[in-house]
């Protein structure tokens, strides 16, 4: 058993000091070589137009450029490596697992993927020209799943790399919905405008009671009125990997629950191992790394670490009052032995 954590980031402000704040933490990281060495920037295997990056963030998200400023200030990037590292554009993404169940006002997601890809960051931000968001990092400015102040929630499953394109991937897309949209009207609208990556999932709830996914690929986006979700299309199968066998297990156990299944019971079914949707195939990059459970009602936010763990409740509707969290890190354990980065070097 690999005993892990996540430490809690609480920021208000606005986008350029958020983004150097970011790198102010990162360099207390064992991940800053990553995007600081160029020994390891020479290990990307993708490339990026800088200008047809800026041109579609401009267009979509223009206060995150800002943000992207503030981090090439405080590494000492230039604006050009800044956006390669971090704007999410043209990036590559292994294949991964996850499962999300929607319910009466909430979201249960388990995030399934790599331990060495974990950052160990829960994100609490207030910008000065957006909407405020809770939720965990990913790629150290990305979102893995979240919420923001007007009760939208969202999450994203993979389905595959085949047939990838021009586009930014879902870290990226998670907070131009979370920070930019109000419900899921406007979330589908965004995710019909962006260009896609690689082929996900986008699960959508709000506080209205609507649900949704959305099928996106580079070259197609398909909406659906659903309540779960897991790794393949049903609207797109063209766009399916082959081996589809564990994600419709897992999704045909998600549809079998109760239409009127409580927030704590389906906490239990994605976080309870006996439940078998909760995985620990980390090192086929589709181990659970964390549950998160969204709550319009109440505004709380619970995350657990590891299988059958009581998650660790966050007051968000608290904390858009301007009360900070007194929670510094949140801690679990998993069943592994893999190397996680962010504790244990690189």
């Amino acid at each position: 058993m690999k005993k892990y954590h996540v430490d809690v980031i609480q920021y208000r402000g606005d986008y350029r000091s958020f983004g150097f704040q970011q790198g102010e933490w990162l360099k207390q990281s064992s991940l800053h070589p990553i995007y600081t060495n160029p020994n390891m920037a020479k290990k990307l295997r993708f490339s990026v137009d800088h200008a047809e990056a800026i041109q579609w963030i401009n267009a979509l998200f223009p206060q995150f450029l800002e943000e992207l400023k503030g981090l090439a200030e405080s590494l000492k990037l230039s604006l050009d490596q800044a956006i390669m590292h971090f704007s999410g554009y043209q990036q590559e993404w292994i294949r991964s697992g996850c499962s999300i169940l929607t319910g009466d006002h909430f979201l249960v997601r388990n995030y399934d993927y790599h331990p060495k890809t974990y950052e160990g960051r829960f994100v609490l931000y207030q910008p000065k020209q957006g909407l405020a968001t809770i939720g965990p990092s990913q790629r150290i400015v990305g979102r893995a799943d979240g919420m923001n102040e007007k009760g939208l929630m969202t999450g994203y499953n993979f389905v595959n790399r085949r047939g990838s394109g021009d586009g930014f991937i879902p870290t990226i897309i998670t907070r131009m919905i979370l920070e930019q949209c109000q419900n899921n009207e406007e979330a589908i609208v965004l995710l019909k405008e962006v260009p896609h990556r690689v082929a996900f999932n986008y699960v959508l709830a709000d506080r209205f009671g609507n649900r949704h996914v959305v099928e996106a690929t580079s070259q197609a986006v398909r909406v659906k009125e659903d309540t779960v979700s897991t790794n393949h299309f049903d609207l797109l199968p063209e766009a399916n990997r082959y081996h589809l066998a564990d994600s419709q297990r897992r999704l045909a156990i998600l549809r079998k629950q109760k239409q009127s299944l409580s927030k704590a019971e389906a906490y239990q079914v994605l976080n309870n191992r006996e439940n078998e949707v909760f995985s620990e195939k980390y090192l086929q990059s589709a181990g659970t790394l964390h549950t998160t459970i969204y709550d319009v009602d109440s505004m709380n936010v619970g995350i657990g670490l590891g299988s059958n763990r009581v998650p660790t409740i966050f007051s968000f509707g608290e904390w858009l009052k301007g009360r900070n969290t007194w929670l510094k890190r949140v801690r679990g354990e998993i069943n592994t032995e893999a190397r996680m980065p962010y504790m244990d070097g690189l």
